[in-house]
C-alpha cells in the first residue's frame, strides 16, 4: 500500500512538473520559481492564532473580519482571514472525511457532512478572502507541541489524525473546491514530531511516523522527502483550485532546506520558528530572512511569521517597537497578516496596520525585497528599489540604547552632488540631503522613508535593485548549512534551559545581493565593489528582461576564496542561447567585463560555470550587474 501511495504521488509529480535539466547549470529559458496560486504581491489578512491559539471559533472570525470591514483595513488589503489550528473534530471514518467541531462553528452543521461553507460564502459577501490550516503529517502543532491545546480533536487514534498525510487529494479537494477557501496553511510538526520513542507516541496518542526534518541538523533531514509532501499539496491545489484566486503557504520553519526550494513550491515560505512578542524574538526571526532577498519574488514570498503587534513587547506601551516590528516586516516583503484580537484594536495600534505608506512599501508591484545596505549587530539599513523608481528606506536601531547612523546617497545608488528628497512615512515630514544624513535613533526605533533623487544609473537598473526579477534557480551550495550570522535570542518556549540557542536555520552561503557570500565584501584582486550579485561557483540565475537591451557586468572570483582553486567561466544565456562567455578566470586575477545585447530576450540566464578542479565553494562574483535601457 505503501508503495503503491508513493508512486501514484511520483506519477502526479511527474505529470505536473517541467522535466528537470539533468545538469542544474543548463540554461531552460523559462522562469522556475513557483507563479501557481496568487500572490503577486504579499498576502495580507488575519490570522487566529496568535491572537486566540487554538481557541477559535465563529463568533471571534467573524468579529475579526467585521473589524477589518469597520476599521479599512480590507480596503487597504487585509483581505485574508485565517482560521489556524482548533477548527477540526476528527476525521470520521472509514471514509476519512474531515468532520468540523461544530459547537465552535455553528454555521458547518449542515447534517452528518459539516461544512465550512456557510462560512465562506459570508466571508466572501463581505468582500473578504477565508484561510485555513493544516499540516503536512497526521497530526497537528497543536497536537504534538502544545501542552494546553484546547479543541483537541476527537475518538480513536485514526481519527485524530487530522493533517495531510495520506489524504492530500481527498482533503484539498473538500477546502477548496467543496468548501471554498482561498488560502491554505500547511504547517510541518507531523512530519516532525512523532517518532517511534516519542511520549506520545508511546502512549498510544498517536501513531509514529519517522522524522523527515530534523530543526539541529540539516544532514539528518529527508530533504527530498518533505519536498515531495508539500509538492504533493501543490499539485492538488493546481487540480482543484487552478481556476481562481489562491495562497499556499508553506510553514516548515526554515528546516529541511526549503531555504532553496520554497519559492518554488508556494506562494510564501516561513524562515524561522514561531515568532513571539518579544523583541529578541523578532530579531531572529527577522535575520532569517534579511540576506535571502533573491529568494522571494511575485508569487513566492519569505515569510518571518506573522505580526505581534499589539501584544507583549509591542503592545500600546511600546508603540516605538510595534512600528519598528511593522515597518520591517514591510520592507522585506513579508505576508503582513495581523496575530491580533481586533475586537481589542485601539486607535493607536490602527494607525500602525493602517500606514497606509507603509503598506505601499510591502505591496509594491515591482516585488523587489529589502536589500541590506549597512548591516551591524546595532544598525540595519534596508533599501528597496519601488516600482516608479524611487526608494524606500528603513533605519533600524535593534539595540535598546539610542543610536547614531549615517545614511549616505551610495546606499541608496544615487549621485551624492545632487539633492536627495527623504518622506519620513511616520511623521508625513519631508527633508533634503546631499551626500549623506546623519540621524539619531531612539532605542528599537525604525525610521522609514520614501526617498528619491537622481540615480548613478540614469538609464539602467543594478541587479540588485531587481531582487524581485532575479531567482538562484542553482546558488551552488553543495552542502546546506544553518546561517550562525541569525540573532540567537532566548526561546520563549524553553527560557534559558539547556545549553541554550544555536544555528539552526538553514540558509548560510548562496545567492545574495551586493555581498559575496557568507556576507563578504565584494572584491576581486584587491578592487572593490558596491553593488552586484554574489553567488558561489556552479550557479545559474534566471533573470526576467523587462525591456532592457543590453546586460553587462564585471565577473570574477572573490577575494574571500583561495588561491589555487580552480577557474570558473561565466555566461550570459537569452531565452536558452548563449549570448556572451568571458575566459576562464582564477582567484586573485582581475574582475573581466562581459556584456551581451538582450533586446527582445524574455529570460537571462547567468551561469557561473566552475572547471573540474575548483573547491566547491568557490566564490564568483557579477560586479556592477546592470541591465541598460
Amino acid at each position: 500500500m505503501r508503495r503503491a501511495y508513493w508512486t501514484m504521488i511520483g506519477a502526479a509529480l511527474a505529470a505536473f512538473s517541467v522535466p528537470a535539466a539533468a545538469d542544474p547549470l543548463t540554461p531552460t529559458g523559462r522562469w522556475s520559481a513557483n507563479t501557481d496560486g496568487f500572490a503577486p504581491v504579499p498576502p495580507m489578512g488575519w490570522n487566529s492564532w496568535n491572537a486566540f491559539n487554538s481557541d477559535v471559533d465563529e463568533e471571534k472570525v467573524l468579529a475579526s473580519a467585521q473589524a477589518l470591514i469597520d476599521t479599512r483595513l480590507a480596503a487597504l488589503g487585509y483581505r485574508y482571514v485565517n482560521i489556524d489550528d482548533g477548527w477540526w473534530l476528527k476525521r470520521r471514518q472509514p471514509d476519512g472525511r474531515m468532520l468540523i467541531r461544530t459547537s465552535h462553528f455553528p454555521s458547518a452543521a449542515t447534517g452528518a457532512d459539516t461544512s465550512f461553507r456557510p462560512l465562506t460564502d459570508r466571508l466572501h459577501a463581505m468582500g473578504l478572502k477565508a484561510g485555513l490550516y493544516s499540516d503536512i503529517g497526521r497530526n497537528s502543532c497543536g497536537q504534538i507541541y502544545t501542552p494546553d491545546f484546547k479543541n483537541q480533536p476527537e475518538g480513536s487514534v485514526a481519527e485524530r489524525e487530522v493533517g495531510l498525510y495520506g489524504h492530500v487529494d481527498q482533503d484539498i479537494a473538500l477546502y477548496f473546491k467543496d468548501w471554498n477557501f482561498d488560502y491554505l496553511k500547511v504547517d510541518g510538526c507531523g512530519a516532525r514530531g512523532l517518532p517511534a520513542d516519542a511520549a506520545r507516541v508511546k502512549s498510544g496518542l498517536y501513531r509514529a511516523l519517522t522524522p523527515l526534518v530534523d530543526m539541529q541538523s540539516l544532514g539528518g533531514s529527508d530533504v527530498a522527502g518533505i519536498r515531495t509532501l508539500y509538492e504533493e499539496v501543490h499539485v492538488a491545489l493546481h487540480k482543484y483550485a487552478a481556476d481562481r484566486p489562491y495562497v499556499y503557504s508553506l510553514c516548515l520553519w526554515g528546516a529541511g532546506d526549503v531555504r532553496a526550494w520554497g519559492k518554488d513550491v508556494g506562494n510564501s515560505s516561513r524562515t524561522s520558528d514561531d515568532i513571539q512578542p518579544v523583541w529578541g524574538r523578532m530579531l531572529t526571526n527577522l535575520d532569517t530572512v534579511t540576506h535571502r532577498a533573491l529568494y522571494a519574488h511575485p508569487g513566492s514570498w519569505n515569510d518571518p511569521d506573522m505580526l505581534f503587534v499589539g501584544t507583549g513587547d509591542f503592545d500600546e506601551a511600546h508603540l516605538t517597537e510595534a512600528r519598528s516590528h511593522f515597518a520591517i516586516w514591510a520592507m522585506v516583503n513579508s505576508p503582513l497578516i495581523i496575530g491580533y484580537d481586533l475586537r481589542k484594536l485601539t486607535p493607536a495600534l490602527l494607525a500602525i496596520f493602517g500606514n497606509a505608506d507603509i503598506v505601499a512599501l510591502n505591496q509594491d508591484p515591482a516585488g523587489n525585497q529589502a536589500v541590506l545596505a549597512y548591516d551591524s549587530e546595532e544598525v540595519q539599513i534596508f533599501v528597496k528599489t519601488l516600482a516608479d523608481g524611487s526608494k524606500g528606506v528603513a533605519i533600524l536601531n535593534r539595540t535598546a540604547l539610542p543610536a547614531k547612523a549615517v545614511l549616505t546617497a551610495d546606499h541608496l545608488k544615487m549621485l551624492a552632488t545632487a539633492d536627495v528628497a527623504l518622506r519620513d512615512l511616520w511623521s508625513k515630514t519631508s527633508q533634503t540631503f546631499r551626500g549623506e544624513l546623519a540621524v539619531t535613533l531612539a532605542p528599537h526605533e525604525t525610521l522609514v522613508f520614501r526617498a528619491t533623487g537622481s540615480r548613478r544609473l540614469a538609464n539602467a537598473r543594478y541587479l540588485s535593485e531587481l531582487t524581485g526579477s532575479v531567482n538562484p534557480a542553482a546558488d551552488g551550495v553543495v552542502v546546506p548549512e544553518a546561517d550562525p550570522t541569525i540573532y540567537r535570542s532566548i526561546t520563549p518556549w524553553t527560557k534559558t534551559r539547556g545549553p541554550g540557542d544555536h544555528p539552526q536555520y538553514g540558509g548560510w552561503g548562496g545567492a545574495e545581493a551586493d555581498r559575496a557570500p557568507y556576507g563578504k565584501v565584494m572584491r576581486m584582486a584587491g578592487k572593490t565593489f558596491d553593488t552586484g550579485i554574489g553567488v558561489l561557483a556552479n550557479s545559474r540565475l534566471e533573470v526576467r528582461n523587462a525591456g532592457y537591451a543590453r546586460f553587462a557586468a564585471t565577473v570574477g572570483i572573490n577575494d574571500s576564496g583561495q588561491p589555487r582553486s580552480g577557474t570558473t567561466v561565466f555566461e550570459i544565456w537569452g531565452d536558452a542561447r548563449l549570448l556572451a562567455t568571458s575566459r576562464a578566470v582564477a582567484f586573485g586575477e582581475p574582475a573581466v567585463l562581459i556584456e551581451a545585447k538582450v533586446t527582445g530576450v524574455k529570460i537571462i540566464e547567468l551561469v557561473a560555470r566552475a572547471s573540474a578542479t575548483a573547491r566547491p565553494v568557490q566564490p564568483a562574483i557579477w560586479a556592477d550587474a546592470a541591465l541598460y535601457r
